[in-house]
């Protein structure tokens, strides 16, 4: 039996470049020529190259002999474990590519609508437990929550279709198990929008 095609994973460097991602590397590319690394036919050729790219594989040679800005560096995994008191992570926090809650007696809520993150992808492997873990993702992110086991207190996903994730936004994929409490992964409510709009 032939498999089909259309389920086969499409390799990244294959994957198609959006214009935020080609720009994305057009301001590195200058930036290192303020720098001083790159001379200004190398500029142009690779400017170029770039505003021309169709995929990953086209736009990652471009850069990969320049060094990492600070601000794409990837975070360390980060565990957040609720114990007695909670834990949170809130407001401009750095995000890295891998999470793992434990919700344990006092919870754990996960809020990225403030962060700035150019990560395709974030895994968060949850742990509802006794108090639950609340994921809020802004609008426009898209989350994957078809591997999650609900346990007894179940998994509520209350957040946007696929189909209207905002380009250059992470996907979150979200494992686990829901335990006692349950995951919850939802927008922002009516109070934080407020909060947000007034930049509290």
């Amino acid at each position: 039996m032939t498999a089909d095609a259309s389920n086969t994973p499409v390799p990244r460097d294959q994957l198609r470049a959006s214009y935020e991602e080609r720009d994305a590397v057009v301001e590195r590319l200058r930036e290192a020529a303020g720098d001083g690394r790159l001379d200004l036919d190398e500029l142009e050729d690779r400017v170029s190259r770039a505003l021309t790219a169709k995929t990953y594989g086209d736009l990652a040679p471009l850069t990969a002999d320049l060094p990492v800005p600070a601000a794409l560096t990837p975070a360390p995994p980060l565990v957040l474990k609720g114990g007695m008191h909670g834990a949170t992570r809130t407001g401009g926090w750095k995000v890295p590519a891998r999470i793992t809650a434990h919700g344990g007696m006092g919870g754990v809520r996960i809020d990225f609508t403030r962060v700035q993150c150019r990560l395709p992808e974030i895994e968060i492997e949850a742990y509802g437990e006794m108090a639950g873990v609340t994921v809020v993702v802004p609008e426009g992110w898209t989350v994957d929550t078809d591997a999650v086991d609900p346990g007894i207190g179940g998994l509520r996903d209350k957040t946007t279709h696929p189909a209207n994730r905002t380009p250059g936004t992470p996907l979150l994929r979200i494992t686990g198990t829901g335990g006692m409490a349950g995951i919850t992964v939802r927008h922002p409510n009516f109070l934080e929008r407020r909060r947000l709009e007034k930049g509290q």
